[in-house]
């Protein structure tokens, strides 16, 4: 277990001081990038995606390639030993050691973590099925804090798929560390946000509201992040088919909004936004993909350099005979890890997805 390296798997393992130097290193990456142009030259990032992408996997390319490093690894798990059986801790140990870091996507929850228990070099999240995403809440914090000038003093509107939406669980948490922000949850009922993310917002000393319409909500918001109905986290085409189209975006909402509004999108868009509100000057989704780019070759860069402390992956209880009930857990399909919990009172929770589990 390589507990020395200062792998990036939950935003919240850092502190916000720590997410402003990496901000502050964006920008002046922005600023300067010939200054940058060689700064990673003889260094490999590995690539791990089990499951596709187009922007964070092509973003995370062009930062290293704009730093002057290579790049190996597959976006296809049936193109690599995978598909012959091979278990996470086996590719991670392998293509780790052929890398200075690795970057990890994957369709369950905590398989990140996992496998940074194993992990020859930094591991970064790059998604972990429903779970989170904190290389996208980098990108949003710096779309935030170029385009609204703060991190504080928000009142942010999230709608759609809160319930899987791993950049809306990691936006979440991470603007619950910065003072006076005020959250707008607007999904249906069967979408909402997940109890550990709403007891994390109110334990930081933030408020919350919930809308069932978008209507009634965007008047009130500063930030409006929409995300799409994710058909791949649902246990069947039916239940996607009922909540598919339950949000749209369009001008005629638009008008209710405050000039100052800007909108967010973590991409891909199917039909929660209408493709006219691209031309309003508050629709900022595809500049805020430009900076993921820039916020990407900052993080790259802070990890080389260790400017991140690294901290233990596994700091709870390890109990063999209990399993983690979550299905997506990456625990029930890595069989040989150890099952370590978060212990408080009769409630254990799962220290690579966060599900909770009350003991009997």
């Amino acid at each position: 277990m390589t507990e020395n390296l200062s792998h990036l798997i939950d935003l919240n393992d850092f502190s916000p001081e720590q997410w402003d130097s990496i901000l502050n290193l964006a920008h002046e990456i922005m600023a300067a990038p010939l200054v940058y142009a060689g700064a990673c030259r003889g260094k490999i990032m590995g690539t791990l995606f089990y499951e596709p992408s187009t922007r964070t996997q092509m973003s995370f390319q062009t930062a290293m390639l704009r730093l002057g490093g290579g790049i190996i690894g597959f976006d296809n798990p049936s193109s690599s030993s995978v598909a012959k059986g091979e278990n996470l801790k086996d590719t991670t140990k392998i293509v780790s050691g052929y890398s200075d870091i690795l970057v990890m996507r994957h369709p369950l929850e905590g398989a990140a973590k996992a496998a940074a228990l194993s992990a020859e070099c930094p591991v970064i999240n790059a998604g972990d099925g429903g779970h989170l995403h904190p290389t996208q809440t980098l990108t949003d914090l710096l779309t935030l804090k170029e385009e609204k000038g703060r991190l504080k003093d928000l009142t942010v509107g999230f709608c759609g798929d809160l319930k899987n939406g791993r950049t809306v669980h990691s936006l979440l948490k991470a603007l619950s560390c910065y003072k006076g922000n005020h959250f707008i949850l607007i999904s249906t009922e069967e979408l909402k946000v997940p109890t550990y993310i709403k007891d994390y917002i109110s334990a930081s000393g933030k408020t919350y509201e919930e809308y069932r319409t978008l209507e009634e909500a965007i008047p009130k918001l500063d930030v409006l992040y929409m995300t799409r109905i994710q058909r791949e986290r649902f246990a069947t085409p039916e239940e996607y088919e009922a909540q598919k189209d339950v949000y749209c975006l369009d001008a005629k909402k638009m008008k209710l909004a405050s000039k100052e509004l800007i909108v967010l999108h973590p991409l891909p868009r199917v039909d929660e936004i209408a493709v006219e509100v691209d031309d309003d000057p508050r629709a900022l989704y595809f500049k805020q993909a430009n900076y993921g780019m820039y916020v990407r070759m900052a993080l790259i860069l802070s990890v080389l350099d260790y400017k991140l402390t690294a901290k233990p992956m596994l700091k709870g209880e390890e109990i063999k005979d209990v399993c983690c009930t979550n299905p997506k857990c990456i625990t029930n399909t890595e069989r040989y890890l150890p099952h370590s919990f978060k212990r408080s009172g009769d409630v254990l929770e799962c220290e690579y997805c966060d599900e909770r589990i009350l003991l009997q």
